[in-house]
Formats: C-alpha cells, structure tokens, sequence
C-alpha cells in the first residue's frame, strides 16, 4: 500500500473511532461532565488500540466534546463554543493579511443574525430583561463620561437583549460571533468608538425594542452596525513586509 493510501486509511480509522466514542455519549444520554470509560474498556468495547484510543481522545478534546483529566480519567466535555471562536478568529486574522475584507465579511454575519432576531423581539422583550438592559445602558452611560465604553458591558446588553428568545443554543452561537468578531478587531483596528455615539446607539435599540415599533428596531440596530462597518472600512489594511 502506498504511503498516501496508508495515510488516508489512518484518517479513516481515526474518524471512525471519534465517532464510534461520540455514538457512546450520544447513546448514554451522558451530560458534560459524566465519566467516560477507560482507556482499556474503550479498547476491549472498540477493538482498537491503546494508541488509537488515545489519538482519538486528544481530537475530541481538541473539539471540546471529551476533557482528559490527568490521572483521573476522561469525562465528557463542556461542549463550548471555544473551537468555533478559535476558528473563527484565527480565519478573520489570516485573511484580514492577506488583504481581504475578512473583518467585515464577520460582522455582516452577525448583523445579518441580530438583525433578524430583533424583529421577533419587538415588544415582547421581558420586563425583567427590560429592567437589565436599562441598567446596562445608564452603566454605558457612565463610563462614556469617563472614556470608552467597556467592552463587557456591551457585550452584556448584546446577550440580554436577546435572552428572551429562550434558545441556549442560539445565544451560544451569538456569543461566538460577538466573541471573535471583538478579539479580532481589538488586535486589528486602530482606535476606539465615539463612547457617546456607542450609547445612543445602543438607548436607541433599547428605546425601539420597548415602543413595538419593528422598522424603528430594524433602523436601529442597522444604525448601530452601520456605524461599525464605516469604522472598519476608514482602517487601513496592512501593507507587505
């Protein structure tokens, strides 16, 4: 066999052996957190070896499906988004120096998200949320007084305003987006927003979302998002070495 098909061969087996391992979990109804069997068990239950146990292991923890506790054992993973973030930042960075719009290319993403679940929102947001987020605008507020807005705060308003959707999974994926789209442009723009602008911006969504008035929202948060494209578009790309 040649070197390529051996290799080829070995990236099969190693899949099939992660999703053989995932199968378990899925099948055992196993939350994060609970144990998983040991190496040895894995290896008489699989039919494989220790290495290839291992090997497999290593890559679904990479994933963030398994955590390998060091002289423990191993347990099924939290499940985060932390792979997706990474990938996602690391993709933004890569193209934004080979010269592409990588940067905006991620935030038309998570416009294009925000701006359709705003709309469901539209005067249906909780009271309770109502209250959180007029008290993250007032901190807003504040610390635009004293310079910038921080960037926890905004990502807190960001994440309240859409809790009331009630899915874990989508708020996650929001988080993701937020996440990356935030490390990444920290690292690669120069400058930091009007903080006064930032708060108006953000009194305004809060403003739309209360009143019922879809466009309005729809308005504002396009606003918002506009006044963060035309920041990324006046930063100059970077130059060749």
């Amino acid at each position: 066999m040649a070197k390529s098909e051996v290799a080829v061969h070995s990236r099969k087996v190693a899949s099939d052996i992660q999703e053989r391992i995932k199968r378990l979990i899925i099948d055992g109804r196993l939350p994060s957190g609970a144990p998983l069997p040991t190496e040895a068990e894995l290896m008489e239950l699989l039919g494989v070896s220790r290495n290839s146990v291992r090997e497999a292991l290593k890559a679904l923890q990479a994933m963030g499906i398994v955590e390998i506790r060091h002289g423990f054992g191993t347990y099924v993973g939290a499940m985060s988004m932390a792979p997706m973030i990474e990938g996602l930042t690391f993709r933004t960075v890569a193209g934004h120096y080979r010269g592409e719009d990588s940067l905006l290319q991620l935030l038309e993403l998570r416009e294009a998200l925000e701006t359709g679940l705003l709309t469901r929102l539209v005067g249906r947001v909780p009271d309770a949320d109502l209250a959180t987020l007029d008290a993250l605008v007032e901190r807003m507020a504040a610390e635009a007084e004293r310079g910038p807005v921080r960037a926890e705060t905004d990502r807190a308003f960001h994440a309240a305003l859409y809790r009331g959707l009630d899915n874990q999974l989508l708020s996650e994926v929001l988080e993701a987006f937020w996440d990356a789209f935030h490390r990444v442009r920290t690292d690669l723009v120069d400058g930091t927003p009007d903080p006064q602008v930032t708060c108006e911006q953000h009194r305004e969504i809060l403003a739309a979302v209360r009143s019922g008035d879809t466009l309005r929202a729809e308005a504002a948060i396009r606003d918002h998002f506009g006044n963060i494209r035309t920041r990324l578009r006046s930063a100059a790309r970077p130059t060749p070495d």
